[in-house]
């Protein structure tokens, strides 16, 4: 008979749950509180409280190549960077491919999710729900897979500030934000500078009379775009700059790293200069903020110190007179309230979770929390590999180390992050974009076998080392194996240019292959990688393979007018 799971949510983290468990034979049951799938993703006119909310012009910060599900890219004529409504699309046409929503029990909403008397022989969980009627139902499931995300629960720091009860103009989070038709024409001040702090003041700035931006520490600002117009993930994002940065002194790529930022434009003379340096904590991804302040459209402040009267007091002393709003975009401070108050009893931040998901307290590790983590890359590829690791955890074919080992690794892990993040919380939310990808997809048997790739399939192992991380890397081999997998990363390329085509234009001449700048790229790529690889003493067959510039000429070849 096969095992049961209860999936709470059917957005990005729900729907891909939903298949995992499909693909390792338990049979999931997902609880949706809302009548469609999407989660955040979907856009409403007004917000509700107790669900997420997003602006009317919300765009991804990551690349359609970068974030979509591994064994489902994203359709050629998709721009890299997408409105929220054509994300949610994708998500249809993925529910609608795998079949996931016949899984789907909309509008019913999870009261209590409680362990079963015999739990610690079963695993089993109660799980409480209440259809749009009213009505009270109780299930018993083998697994829960929590994938109600944590962005319901707006933070309004409003009570801190003193005169605020005084203050004439409109106070609201960016929860309540939809566009910037209401600020028309008015003076407005947005406290904050996380992503969404950066977009709302730039969308208001182009209605507003005044638009300024309060930051207590300030931040880096990188564009969606990189070098040649590429999508910066697709660029930034890759084994081998994972490879460099841990061989270089990690003051020297800051340096560099910030040094190259500076030289578009200084952080300093801008006001955005942070106490942190770039490697710290997540940048600012945002196209226009800059520009913005550059026209004086925004202008920059430091942190809100308090009201006074129709004006705003900051930390420098400085006073902005009649403003008419501030948008707070402070945070989320989610809650899993149907959780057993002995596994969260306060915000989600202080849940101890072993790999960002099992919580160790449990005598069964029948219980995950999805997507509970932050991360400097696509957040859907790792709740994927979560999902997919949870599911054979559950299915009883992959085994969690002893509870001691797990609480051990968890201070590891938020003791190192503590160099970098000043607060607990962060600290213990954190992970490595593409360590943590590995070391979960060493769990469920896909690594990428890089070695192996190089010597048998130089053209598909080249792009795995030296090209961007793009999910399709973990389809390869393995359970849940995807026959597209090679194919999709020869062609991710071809997607990415697939929505500029939109203008003919006359091919230029193709250039000598010797001359070619992608094949001096990975020219020194390759040096690169045979200077490592002798450090790190493979095999000599493998540096001879390398060092061998036959072979290498060879590889090249086969990398770019090989067979697709």
């Amino acid at each position: 008979m096969s095992q049961r799971v209860a999936v709470i949510g059917a957005g990005p983290s729900g729907l891909t749950s939903i298949k995992s468990c499909l693909d390792e034979g338990l049979e999931p049951t997902c609880f949706e509180s809302s009548d469609d799938i999407g989660g955040l993703w979907r856009f409403k006119e007004t917000p509700e409280l107790g669900r997420t909310s997003i602006y009317r012009s919300l765009v991804v910060n990551t690349s359609k190549e970068m974030m979509c599900f591994s064994d489902f890219p994203m359709p050629a004529d998709y721009p890299n960077y997408m409105l929220h409504s054509q994300l949610l699309q994708y998500f249809r046409l993925y529910a609608q491919h795998f079949d996931l929503l016949r899984h789907i029990t909309f509008q019913t909403s999870v009261l209590t999710v409680r362990q079963r008397p015999d739990f610690s022989r079963s695993g089993q969980w109660e799980v409480v729900t209440e259809n749009g009627e009213g009505q009270e139902q109780r299930h018993v499931f083998d697994g829960v897979l929590v994938c109600s995300g944590h962005y319901t629960q707006p933070v309004s720091p409003l009570d801190q500030f003193p005169g605020h009860e005084s203050f004439p103009g409109r106070c609201l989070h960016s929860w309540e934000y939809k566009d910037a038709d209401a600020f028309r024409g008015k003076r407005v001040v947005v406290v904050g500078i996380g992503n969404s702090g950066g977009d709302i003041a730039v969308e208001i700035s182009r209605a507003a009379e005044k638009t300024f931006l309060s930051t207590r520490k300030g931040t880096w600002v990188l564009a969606r775009m990189s070098s040649s117009g590429l999508p910066l993930d697709m660029t930034a994002i890759s084994r081998l700059t994972v490879l460099l940065t841990s061989l270089l002194p990690r003051a020297l790529v800051n340096w560099a790293a910030e040094r190259s930022l500076n030289h578009r434009y200084d952080h300093r003379l801008y006001g955005l200069q942070p106490t942190h340096r770039l490697l710290e904590q997540k940048p600012l991804i945002n196209d226009d903020l800059p520009g913005r302040i550059l026209q004086g459209a925004v202008v920059l402040k430091p942190d809100l110190r308090g009201f006074q009267g129709s004006g705003l007091l900051f930390q420098d002393g400085t006073t902005e007179e009649d403003i008419d709003a501030v948008v707070f975009c402070t945070g989320y401070n989610g809650t899993f309230s149907f959780l057993p108050p002995s596994l969260c009893s306060g915000s989600v931040g202080d849940l101890n979770l072993y790999r960002r998901v099992f919580p160790p307290a449990l005598e069964r590790p029948t219980l995950a929390i999805m997507g509970l983590f932050q991360t400097k890359g696509p957040i859907f590829p790792a709740v994927e590999m979560q999902a997919r690791w949870v599911t054979r955890v559950i299915a009883g074919l992959t085994q969690l180390p002893p509870r001691k080992t797990m609480l051990s690794k968890i201070e590891t892990e938020t003791k190192r992050n503590m160099k970098s993040c000043l607060c607990p919380r962060q600290a213990a939310l954190h992970v490595d974009y593409i360590p943590y990808l590995d070391s979960l997809a060493e769990q469920v048997g896909v690594r990428p076998n890089i070695l192996g790739l190089l010597l048998r399939e130089p053209s598909v192992g080249l792009r795995v080392l030296l090209g961007p991380c793009t999910p399709y890397q973990y389809r390869l081999r393995g359970p849940g194996k995807w026959d597209g997998a090679r194919q999709a990363i020869l062609t991710q390329w071809e997607r990415v240019a697939q929505p500029f085509r939109t203008r003919l234009e006359p091919e230029p001449p193709r250039p000598l292959v010797l001359l070619s700048p992608l094949l001096i790229t990975l020219s020194a790529g390759a040096v690169m990688l045979a200077v490592v690889l002798s450090q790190c003493k493979l095999t000599l067959g493998l540096q001879d393979l390398l060092q061998d510039s036959t072979h290498l000429l060879d590889w090249l070849s086969a990398l770019l007018w090989g067979s697709a």
